[in-house]
């Protein structure tokens, strides 16, 4: 009788793990929000992004455009309408929203239009894909903010589009410049914009 007792509780104590475990993890699920930023080349944004706190992942591909599915070399050639974007999956709990914006505009140049350095067309353009009104709101705040405060000299071009779809790009592309430290543009492109990146926000680092 005892021994029936204690497999009886054993198996009581390991269906209610079980539910806190499903649990816990439904509301992890529940608390994680999204943000799409097209800043340039997605090697330069996802290796800012990824060293974010609060940021768990920070994947490269495409938004915008008329073309599903679309793979890098129609997106490259401009005629598929898609911009190279990054899609941030964050604990609003640890980084807000207007956090990311504020690291966003001060990590490319907002009033370069489809153009960030060497990289030219509308595949480059600045860009915010909102995934609700309330982002929406935020980001055309914030620059009218910026634009206010005069801080470039040319007024802000990003565009503000309503998020439609998300194509993650080629697996060579996640994490490349993780992948690739050595490699030519990680060097002399992606590399300084890390270093700054990193002295600007020590605070937001993880």
């Amino acid at each position: 009788m005892k021994e029936a007792m204690k497999k009886y509780t054993l198996i009581i104590f390991v269906n209610l793990l079980l539910t806190l475990t499903l649990w816990g993890g439904t509301v992890m699920k529940e608390k994680l929000e999204k943000a799409t930023f097209g800043g340039g080349c997605f090697w330069c944004t996802e290796a800012i992004f990824e060293r974010v706190n609060g940021v768990h992942s920070a994947e490269s591909g495409y938004s915008g455009g008329d073309v599903p599915n679309p793979d890098y070399k129609q997106v490259t050639s401009g005629l598929s309408g898609h911009a190279e974007v990054i899609q941030i999956t964050y604990d609003p709990g640890k980084i807000t929203y207007s956090e990311l914006l504020e690291i966003f505009f001060k990590t490319h140049d907002p009033t370069s239009l489809n153009r960030q350095g060497a990289d030219v067309g509308t595949q480059y353009r600045s860009t915010v894909f909102y995934h609700n009104e309330e982002q929406r709101a935020q980001v055309e705040k914030v620059i009218e903010v910026l634009d206010g405060e005069g801080i470039w000299k040319d007024p802000i071009v990003t565009t503000v589009e309503p998020f439609e779809a998300f194509y993650k790009a080629e697996g060579y592309h996640q994490e490349y410049y993780e992948n690739n430290p050595n490699q030519g543009y990680c060097r002399i492109v992606i590399n300084p914009k890390v270093e700054k990146f990193e002295n600007v926000f020590k605070e937001k680092l993880k």
